[in-house]
């Protein structure tokens, strides 16, 4: 029997985790993309797919949090971002009435 696949090392886990992340991210653009040809395009509702791109984000953020890898920076920029998108998204709805 040949173990030559078994073995792993600190290598194997780093270029799996990076591929997961270049999925991940092929994935959540490659769905947003979607949700803005359905919207703008095809003028249908897309919440569906857009569901999908926020459960993603919050169930890697969850995750995170809960092993304690998440920094005060991170917070903080995170808290920003949420801020500037609500206050963009009540410009756009009073714009596009």
């Amino acid at each position: 029997m040949n173990n030559q696949f078994d073995s792993r090392d600190e290598r194997t886990t780093v270029v799996e985790n990076a591929s997961y992340r270049i999925a991940y991210l092929v994935m959540s653009f490659g769905l947003l993309g979607s949700v803005a040809y359905r919207s703008f395009v095809l003028q249908q509702s897309s919440w569906d797919l857009l569901a999908l791109v926020i459960l993603g984000g919050v169930t890697a953020t969850i995750y995170q949090g809960t092993n304690k890898v998440l920094s005060r920076h991170w917070i903080m920029t995170t808290g920003v971002t949420l801020v500037i998108a609500g206050l963009l998204a009540v410009a756009f709805v009073i714009i596009f009435r």
